[in-house]
């Protein structure tokens, strides 16, 4: 895909030539004027594309490639960023807040940056107030036991395994594996070989990863560790949950499911439903339908012509 800012500069220039009252300016002085203002704008972007690609980008089109961003949704909270579990704030790109599914890089550093400056310094305090003639929690309950005693032993598992294959190697895999087959564009056979696939590499690394230095000091490669075990048991889900929409919309596009001029088709009638999926052990999930009531805008078809 290429963006030719040629047109665009030839415009800026004309509406500076405007400003300026040249009524019978030429396209010359047009080119300089609106290339004054593209490189104002866009300068660091230009020189940086230019430095990589060696090309041009006021004279020649820039080479463009759409990528996936992050992962759509977030969880529930309310203005002053607490979930349903009362005490548990979630900020930043963990909640569905400021901008509902699809996410860019910009807007996740601006959620990021205004839950954490300009919100949760004034929402947490809320929270406190009333608590702060709480006496200390206890530990006693069975559950605090059990849930140390998990994460103790899967850590444990994790350093015990010993294999030949780096954490890095793994996650490499895992991005391959989504990239290629759940991706921006998916569909059902695609989708049926990624969850093959992501299984087979979930048995892989836990039995084959090798995780340096050990658990009593710090330890990067065993954080990273915990972490792709769960992006590999995410992927997975993703992948199922992607299968069973089978329809296109926002963010997911079924290529199943669209019109004959290739836009997104939903099925507003079989799939107006949010999927919450249930863990219910190794590879196994229910999935739980909230379904989706529109009173006031209805839905339409999206379109980007």
């Amino acid at each position: 895909v290429y963006l030719d800012f040629k047109d665009a500069i030839v415009r800026y220039g004309k509406i500076e030539q405007g400003k300026q009252g040249q009524t019978n300016g030429s396209e010359a002085d047009a080119i300089k004027l609106g290339k004054a203002v593209v490189e104002e704008k866009y300068g660091n972007l230009f020189e940086m594309y230019e430095k990589i690609t060696g090309e041009n980008p006021y004279e020649m089109p820039m080479r463009i490639y759409p990528a996936v961003h992050y992962v759509m949704g977030g969880l529930w909270v309310d203005y002053e960023l607490q979930t349903t579990v009362k005490g548990l704030y979630a900020l930043g790109e963990a909640n569905f807040s400021d901008h509902g599914a699809n996410r860019l890089g910009a807007s996740a550093l601006m959620q990021g940056l205004a839950d954490g400056y300009f919100v949760i310094p004034y929402t947490l305090g809320n929270y406190m107030a009333d608590e702060i003639r709480t006496a200390a929690i206890s530990t006693d309950h069975p559950a605090f036991g059990e849930t140390e005693k998990a994460v103790s032993d899967r850590i444990n598992t994790l350093m015990n395994i010993k294999g030949k294959q780096t954490v890095e190697s793994f996650h490499k895999r895992l991005g391959k594996i989504m990239w290629n087959k759940c991706g921006m564009a998916r569909n059902e056979q695609g989708l049926t070989e990624a969850i093959a696939e992501i299984q087979a590499l979930k048995k892989e690394f836990w039995s084959d990863v090798r995780i340096p230095g050990d658990v009593n000091n710090m330890n990067p490669e065993l954080d990273k560790a915990g972490r792709v075990a769960d992006f590999i048991e995410l992927g997975e889900l993703m992948c199922l949950d992607a299968l069973t929409r089978n329809e296109s919309c926002g963010g997911h596009f079924r290529e199943e499911s669209q019109t004959e001029e290739g836009e997104a088709k939903r099925d507003d009638e079989n799939f107006s439903f949010v999927s919450a999926w249930e863990y219910k052990g190794e590879s196994n999930w229910q999935l739980n339908k909230e379904v989706l009531e529109f009173e006031i805008v209805k839905p339409t078809q999206r379109s980007y012509k």
